[in-house]
């Protein structure tokens, strides 16, 4: 029987959301399509395509933009849905009669630094093939730490560089910020960053929510003052009874608590922005820090130890990886599938995001760091290193000797304590059932 080719390739993606440094969209997809993880990897900025080479699908994406697809049957051959929702893949299908075909497990994602390569040649459908384009090389940093948070706020530095250069220099850009290790950084490296260019700071603001008297204002207040900045912060206040988490189940698309908890804060604090500058566009946060130098409390985690933590590759950010047991194809894992925390609260009131401490560079650089050597498999100095590199790096590039403050997850320091413990007392079964059933 001959093979039949794909007949209908959808890309329901918004090309203008990609942000490419080096090359225009059609170039980068170019590369996608010829599949080289090379010349993939030579794609600078955040970005999620689609490509079409003869029989061959082949997709790819930066961690910070989610893609995923569903192949639906037709009568006269398959049809290919790609989007970054689950939601756009129902509504297309749901208008092309093919509603009943769809299942939410049935999507799959496209895990961050893979190009995904899809053959839709006949019946049964064939396995995606998942060719890797970022390996970066592990434990080559020296055990100082000066030079490693020199080298890895220098690489921040560069990224935020590049982004601001893309903002059009009438347009404001506020930073989400609650005063902690990475926001604080991204706030004092990016106004560093915005001084050096000859752009004004006034453009600047640092947004801090605040429900009910959380703690993060506080925080944020006093680590600006200290430093004499304190004209940046501006607290965005938000009523705790338009916290809702089953929304929230609706909007990220999944049903993990603490990235739940996360994004309904998020959704809090864009909704109030959005409604005090209904012009707004651009926001930046510290999504990443915390993957990047490892800096989860893994007690909390049953199945990590701090081996499993400091051997295995990439761990946060992509999860046990692909073709692992643990690994999701309707999710992916990591950083890979809870950025939607991020992406999706942002898109919900049209703010366009960027988390420097997602882009390759700053990731090859917190790779390279010889975590065992400056922890000796002890948890507790692997919980003090992100302070320590963070603010030796922010120091070199800046000289202002940055604050530091004990880590408190987004959603335990935007509101007050009762609060806190009222949102996370749903479990994730519930979330889960949510969310299966808007599709049943």
């Amino acid at each position: 029987m001959q093979d039949r080719p794909v007949e209908r390739v959808l890309d329901l993606t918004d090309p203008s959301r990609n942000r490419l440094y080096n090359m225009t969209l059609e170039q980068a997809r170019a590369r996608v399509a010829r599949g080289s993880t090379e010349d993939v990897r030579g794609i600078d900025g955040s970005f999620a395509l689609v490509t079409r080479d003869g029989l061959a699908v082949r997709m790819a994406r930066s961690l910070d933009r989610p893609l995923r697809y569903f192949l639906a049957k037709r009568p006269d051959g398959p049809m290919l849905v790609v989007a970054d929702r689950i939601d756009t893949i129902h509504a297309c299908l749901r208008a092309h009669g093919l509603e009943e075909q769809f299942q939410p497990s049935y999507t799959r994602m496209v895990p961050a630094h893979h190009v995904v390569e899809i053959r839709l040649v006949g019946c049964p459908d064939p396995e995606p093939t998942y060719a890797r384009f970022f390996t970066p090389s592990r434990d080559v940093l020296p055990a100082d730490l000066d030079e490693i948070g020199g080298r890895y706020i220098g690489a921040v530095a560069e990224e935020i560089a590049k982004w601001l250069r893309t903002v059009p220099p009438a347009e404001p850009i506020g930073v989400c910020f609650s005063g902690g290790v990475d926001s604080g950084a991204v706030f004092l490296v990016t106004q560093h960053v915005v001084r050096s260019l000859g752009m004004s700071p006034s453009r600047l603001k640092a947004f801090t929510l605040s429900i009910g008297g959380g703690e993060d204002l506080a925080q944020a207040r006093l680590f600006l003052e200290s430093l004499g900045l304190g004209l940046f912060l501006e607290p965005v206040e938000a009523d705790p009874k338009g916290l809702d988490p089953i929304q929230t189940v609706r909007v990220v698309e999944d049903y993990k608590p603490l990235d739940v908890e996360s994004a309904t804060m998020a959704l809090a604090l864009c909704r109030r922005i959005r409604k005090r500058y209904p012009g707004w566009r651009h926001l930046v946060d510290g999504d990443g820090g915390d993957e990047n130098l490892k800096d989860y409390p893994i007690e909390e985690n049953s199945e990590l130890t701090i081996r499993s933590v400091l051997t295995n590759p990439l761990l946060y950010q992509e999860g046990w990886g692909v073709g692992t047991v643990k690994h999701s194809l309707t999710y992916s894992g990591g950083q890979s599938r809870s950025y939607t925390r991020t992406y999706a609260p942002l898109a919900r009131y049209g703010f366009e995001g960027f988390s420097p401490f997602t882009r390759p560079a700053i990731v090859e650089v917190a790779e390279g760091i010889p975590f065992v050597a400056l922890t000796d498999w002890k948890p507790e100095r692997l919980y003090s290193l992100k302070g320590e590199i963070v603010s030796r790096g922010v120091e070199a590039l800046t000289g202002i000797r940055m604050p530091v403050f004990p880590k408190r997850r987004f959603q335990d320091g935007a509101a007050d304590r009762e609060v806190a413990r009222a949102l996370r007392a749903p479990r994730e079964s519930a979330y889960r059932a949510e969310f299966f059933s808007l599709y049943a």
